[in-house]
């Protein structure tokens, strides 16, 4: 019983020590497409309905459950309008848009402000932080921090941000005594990493960067981007509660929609992605697919992000590339069972029927698993990770890749 009693003792004082360790690696969580809060202040002269507010005091514009309700108007304040000569956005007349939480981490916690109420629903990186919290001694806005950003733009409109993100990464390791810093991104926030790391000295690399972990990166893009161009994508709702073509117009108008689209150095030339009542579309038709489906300023906008990161250039830093298999993943669109006119519509209006590839349900395989390329790139470990059945968006929530993650903090 004594044995058992100073073994006890032992373990207590162990753990209790253990736990009062400060992390060895700060932490900075570069959310994805969708992945952070958006506010909003309205002056507008016009609105799409009148239960839709022309004039307010900054509130979420992204996201809450009350504007999945009133999603035509949430659509009409958080579209952008794009300059096919200046090749630049712009919001909606009277719409002001700002990104709260720049180095704090509760907006890419919960998309929705009023998150107690409904629980999980808009969890982003909530569990991921809470996992740091509690079990590594993690401090929020201290040792892990987030760095959200306007998603609806690619890198070419997001200089200022890149900017940021460097410093907040220096900031970061300012506050945490000198160290190195992991960055953890999801789905296009990986490419925005990529983005920033490409464009820094291999000095500031190795001076401030740990490793790089990567979920659900959709580096050399996704099919799923075609039916949103086309015919929209009802945010994971049901289509009784919203129709894509509601939200169609938000989702052409966004430059980060064309960003995510397939590339040619993944996919074949005579590979069909596109299959149309009178034209089928590859990766070398998109030119003809924006025209088909009205819609010709899509490739303008294709072209100012189509060059960002296509040639896939290595970070230089460690990577862990996570990513999700074994899930029923779009790999082509066809439209031909639909009529191309009429009174029923164009054939892009109607929702296609979908030929499956893997991935994680949101990114091929392929693109996936594109970081592999970097293995003989660079000097620097490049490490893929493959967890079956992990969804693209669970994937924040799957406690194997939790755990994953614990392992690379230990070091």
């Amino acid at each position: 019983m004594k044995i058992m009693s100073k073994l006890t003792i032992f373990l207590i004082v162990f753990v209790s020590s253990a736990s009062s360790n400060p992390p060895k690696y700060p932490v900075i969580l570069v959310p994805g497409d969708g992945g952070c809060q958006i506010e909003a202040r309205l002056n507008k002269t016009a609105s799409p309905h009148w239960y839709c507010y022309k004039q307010s005091d900054w509130y979420t514009l992204w996201l809450s459950g009350l504007q999945l309700e009133l999603v035509e108007c949430m659509v009409d304040n958080m579209r952008l309008l794009y300059d096919n000569v200046s090749h630049v956005t712009r919001n909606t007349p009277g719409v002001e848009i700002r990104v709260p939480g720049f180095g704090d981490t509760l907006t890419v916690e919960w998309l929705d402000p009023f998150h107690p109420i409904f629980s999980s629903k808009f969890s982003y990186f909530n569990y991921l932080v809470e996992f740091l919290v509690k079990n590594l001694n993690y401090t929020r806005n201290t040792s892990v921090r987030g760095a959200p950003y306007d998603f609806r733009k690619a890198p070419n409109e997001m200089h200022e941000y890149v900017k940021r993100l460097v410093a907040l990464v220096e900031n970061t390791s300012s506050m945490n005594g000198g160290k190195r810093v992991v960055l953890i991104s999801h789905s296009m926030g990986c490419l925005y990493t990529l983005y920033m790391l490409n464009r820094q000295s291999q000095a500031w690399k190795d001076r401030y960067i740990r490793a790089v972990v990567t979920l659900a990166a959709p580096w050399s893009g996704s099919v799923k981007a075609l039916r949103l161009m086309a015919s929209g994508d009802n945010l994971g709702q049901s289509s009784r509660i919203i129709n894509p073509l509601q939200v169609r117009a938000l989702q052409r108008s966004i430059p980060s929609t064309v960003f995510l689209l397939p590339y040619d150095t993944f996919w074949a030339d005579e590979e069909i992605l596109v299959y149309g009542p009178s034209a089928n579309y590859t990766v070398k038709d998109y030119k003809q697919f924006f025209d088909d489906i009205e819609f010709p300023d899509g490739f303008l906008m294709r072209q100012d992000t189509e060059n960002l990161i296509k040639k896939l250039e290595p970070p230089g830093v460690e990577v862990h590339c996570l990513y999700g298999t074994n899930v029923k993943t779009p790999g082509a669109f066809s439209y031909t069972g639909h009529r191309s006119g009429g009174g029923r519509g164009q054939w892009y209006d109607a929702q296609p029927d979908i030929i499956y590839d893997d991935g994680d349900g949101s990114v091929n395989l392929r693109s996936l698993m594109a970081c592999k390329r970097w293995e003989e790139l660079q000097e620097q470990k490049v490490i893929l990770k493959s967890f079956s059945g992990a969804e693209h968006l669970r994937m924040l929530k799957w406690p194997d890749v939790r755990l994953y993650i614990r392992d690379v903090l230990l070091n």
